[in-house]
């Protein structure tokens, strides 16, 4: 004999004027279209190309070799949220001071797919940030707080990526 639970009329009509109530519900309380924002990935990253001067790749390694600046390398994509949400880091003002003194590189993966695999150190995941010298060697001692994705930066605040900056400028 299978045990049938029997719903109330109670129970019912309170599920059906519940429902009811999302449809009468004033305006102000309804989620409407004009309630609902963008997702991150349907807006534009904004990278603050105009207080960082980013270079490509080729064009970036070499102007690390002939200035003898240390090089910061940022792989992306157009799609990924998170990378939306690294790319407003860099309109801290902080982190627009210490770019000056490095060469900064950003590299869309998808279309660079063959580049990217040479930096593929722990993964290719996106967003990655690697810290190298002049000279294009990767200082793997400079990397973010997470083991299993090494070179994810904080996406959300400044702080991680300041401090590892200002590590590859000390002595």
């Amino acid at each position: 004999m299978r045990h049938v639970r029997r719903v109330g009329w109670r129970r019912r009509l309170g599920a059906w004027a519940f429902g009811l109530w999302g449809l009468a519900a004033p305006a102000c309380l309804r989620p409407g279209p004009e309630a609902e924002e963008p997702s991150i990935a349907e807006t534009e990253a904004d990278w603050n190309d105009g207080a960082i001067a980013w270079a490509t790749y080729e064009e970036g390694m070499s102007r690390a070799a002939g200035e003898r600046r240390p090089i910061v390398l940022v792989f992306y994509t157009d799609w990924c949220p998170h990378c939306h949400n690294y790319s407003r880091v860099f309109h801290a003002p902080e982190v627009v001071e210490l770019a000056r003194s490095f060469v900064m590189i950003r590299v869309e993966r998808d279309g660079n797919r063959e580049l990217s695999g040479m930096y593929d150190l722990d993964g290719e995941y996106i967003p990655r940030t690697f810290f190298l010298t002049s000279a294009g060697e990767v200082r793997t001692e400079l990397h973010g707080k997470n083991p299993s994705y090494r070179y994810f930066i904080d996406e959300h605040a400044p702080r991680e990526l300041v401090a590892l900056m200002r590590g590859a400028l000390a002595p």
